[in-house]
């Protein structure tokens, strides 16, 4: 971490130079909302005040370096705060605090990120590397997984909580004789994410297979993102029409009727790819404004064509004690025709990203 050599208060901000050149402007605004001092924010890390008891013409009344801390005095209502200087250094800049993730296509299928349960479910080690490939890479494959009903939602447990659904806290997915959704079909299904007609979207599916003496029924995976960067690439335009106009999606049976508008890919505020929302199965009937509709079609079979290139497909056999995860909101899953008599029998449940990454976050920071 670089030293601080040097600040100038200019009243309403503080300038601070650092030993690797890098120079940074910090408001009083900003320090003193962020003041960690106790009468300022609790021990649990919450703060003790609104934005509105701040007056609005606060300024930086003193400024002392020393011990690792820059102490400040503000006015007109003389709080005073200690800053750690490697707080500073870490929040003065822009920064995104996020995992890094890394793009995939076929080559993925020599490098699958494959771990043991007992590994898991018995190390915090080997839970933070699971926790941090799915991050990374939006999927994972988990083995010798016990082959006992509902064992999915515990693996949920390892890290959060299950999504309960109108499918139920778990859902079978195996052929039956009138089925409500296609997954309890032998039909091949093309690559998908799950459930985009509800809001807020799944964030991660498991799936685990308890039974599989049946020919093909092979799983294929796509990572929705990497899709998303070449259609970038290749149909700049087509891809802004995606990015621009949200679609309808519905589910209905007996008992439910879900209906959501999603764009099909996604950005965040940094213009990144941030998810990506595409179930030919499920997608209603478009309902853009008729000059619009030709384009949007033609950028819509551009992406559904990119995303059924082989090159970006990883296919898989799953076997009995074989649980794989997918982000919902990045990683498209699908799966080969089902052939034979033999029986093939999975169960899975959906969960939230927020406590994958909470729970990554805290095993993280336990580390030494």
């Amino acid at each position: 971490m670089a030293d601080l050599t040097g600040f100038t208060n200019a009243g309403d901000r503080l300038e601070l130079s650092w030993s690797d050149g890098r120079r940074d402007t910090v408001f009083a605004i900003w320090l003193r909302d962020n003041s960690p001092n106790p009468d300022a924010r609790h021990a649990n890390g919450q703060k003790l005040f609104d934005i509105t008891d701040i007056d609005d013409d606060v300024m930086i009344d003193h400024v002392a370096n020393g011990g690792g801390m820059v102490e400040i005095r503000f006015s007109p209502d003389g709080h005073e705060a200690r800053y750690d200087i490697d707080w500073l250094r870490r929040h003065a800049a822009p920064h995104h605090a996020t995992h890094p993730r890394r793009l995939w296509g076929a080559e993925l299928a020599e490098t699958m990120p494959v771990f043991r349960y007992g590994d898991v479910a018995g190390s915090d080690d080997a839970k933070r590397a699971w926790l941090s490939a799915i991050s990374e890479l939006g999927f994972a494959l988990l083995k010798e997984t016990p082959c006992e009903p509902e064992t999915v939602c515990r693996v949920a447990e390892l890290f959060g909580y299950v999504r309960e659904t109108n499918y139920g806290r778990f859902f079978e997915v195996r052929t039956e004789p009138d089925p409500i959704n296609l997954a309890y079909t032998p039909m091949g299904l093309s690559c998908h994410t799950d459930n985009p007609y509800r809001d807020p979207v799944p964030g991660l599916q498991l799936l685990h297979c308890l039974v599989a003496d049946n020919d093909g029924g092979e799983s294929v995976v796509v990572d929705g993102f990497k899709a998303a960067a070449i259609l970038r690439d290749e149909a700049p335009g087509d891809f802004d029409l995606l990015t621009r106009h949200a679609v309808p999606f519905r589910f209905a049976s007996n008992d439910a009727d879900l209906v959501a508008r999603a764009r099909l890919i996604s950005l965040d505020d940094k213009g990144e790819v941030a998810e990506v929302h595409f179930n030919n199965r499920s997608i209603g009937t478009f309902d853009l404004p008729a000059d619009l509709m030709p384009a949007f079609y033609r950028a819509y079979r551009r992406f559904a064509a990119v995303l059924q290139r082989p090159a970006l497909e990883v296919g898989f056999k799953a076997g009995p004690g074989d649980l794989f995860i997918v982000d919902n909101q990045r990683v498209l899953h699908g799966r080969r025709t089902v052939s034979g008599s033999g029986r093939r029998h999975l169960q899975g449940c959906y969960a939230d990203k927020d406590s994958l990454q909470s729970t990554l976050r805290v095993l993280e920071r336990a580390q030494p």
